[in-house]
């Protein structure tokens, strides 16, 4: 199996990166902070303004390091890459199936089977540990939910197109996010969740989700590059300019592990507290500096942590599993499986 590799996040304003032999150097203020062998990386990621020396750029790029540029935010910039690897054959396979209703309804099956058991298990996850101290109200809110989210999952298998499918994904997480706010263990306003927003997020745990999604799709990308999938033509995610696709039909099956479970952690174990959040005067909530590097931590804590792959029957960092999945795609559009397996969270 692989060897999982770091993705390197670099949040300090101002920071200056630069080649010293085949290390990568961080300088703030012309101050060393920090260095690191570029083989032990396999992206960097840099929020705000952060430079980069071209001689780094370019030893990246032969490197196969892929540099990412976001906003403070976590909002997409830019995306720096050597020459692409990409399997042309499979390429166009992968679009044949993408506009073929019939083999596009399959995967996309697939795909929601693995969403729509990972928040059940997040719902589950959440009776278990916090059972015993909520309401009776609360309790049998969660309950139903489960119940309604056992149903749609036996719905999506004899369901046929992909418009249907698309329908059943979004009553799962009209119900997924309904009893979220069941399950966030904080006293205070500080933290309730009333519903899904974005663009931007108008609550703190809006803003987390969002940030530890953009965060996943990166991951999700770089899987789907590195075994020569096009992340820009998804099967659940209609194609539009700019837009990953693919990767984001990916991350659907990690959203609830490495996203809603993270952010509940984050919150239920105040590790992130109200102070930690930025509230602009148009209304959007924001992570603050010292706040987005506990998340980055954490989420990068949780990858290195292993589960059980169900399919291939081994055990695997959190980190791995999505290039796993994304093999395991690029084997049934080969032909080599006959369906999509989905990552399935015990």
């Amino acid at each position: 199996m692989r060897r999982q590799l770091n993705s390197l996040y670099i949040s300090t304003e101002g920071a200056w990166l630069k080649k010293d032999g085949a290390n990568i150097v961080m300088q703030v203020e012309g101050k060393e902070r920090a260095r690191l062998p570029i083989h032990m990386l396999e992206s960097l990621v840099c929020f705000g303004r952060v430079l980069i020396s071209p001689p780094l750029m370019g030893f990246c790029a032969e490197q196969g390091v892929t540099i990412t540029h976001l906003s403070p935010n976590g909002k997409f910039l830019a995306r720096i890459e050597g020459p692409v690897s990409g399997n042309v054959l499979l390429r166009r396979t992968q679009y044949r199936v993408s506009d073929n209703d019939v083999s596009c309804a399959a995967v996309v099956r697939s795909v929601l089977i693995g969403k729509v058991h990972n928040q059940r298990a997040v719902l589950a996850r959440g009776l278990r540990d916090y059972g015993a101290k909520l309401s009776e109200a609360d309790r049998l809110r969660l309950e139903q939910a489960r119940t309604r989210m056992t149903r749609i999952a036996r719905n999506l298998l004899s369901t046929e197109t992909t418009n249907e499918l698309r329908g059943l994904e979004g009553e799962a997480a009209q119900v997924h996010f309904s009893i979220f706010d069941q399950l966030i263990r904080h006293e205070g306003e500080g933290f309730r969740f009333s519903g899904r927003n974005r663009r931007p997020p108008r609550d703190r745990i809006n803003a987390l989700l969002s940030f530890l999604y953009t965060l996943l799709t990166h991951d999700c990308r770089s899987a789907l590059e590195s075994v020569g999938l096009d992340p820009a033509v998804g099967f659940l995610h209609r194609d539009r300019p700019g837009r990953p696709s693919l990767a984001l039909d990916l991350a659907e099956e990690f959203r609830p592990l490495l996203g809603d479970r993270l952010a509940l952690s984050l919150v239920n174990r105040r590790q992130l507290r109200e102070k930690d959040f930025v509230i602009a005067e148009s209304g959007g909530v924001v992570l603050a500096d010292e706040a987005r590097k506990i998340v980055l931590t954490a989420y990068q804590e949780r990858k290195r942590e292993e589960l059980q792959h169900a399919f291939i029957d081994e055990k695997a960092p959190i980190g791995l599993l999505p290039l796993l999945q994304a093999q395991l795609l690029a084997r049934h559009l080969r032909g080599d499986l006959d369906a999509y397996p989905p990552f399935l969270w015990k």
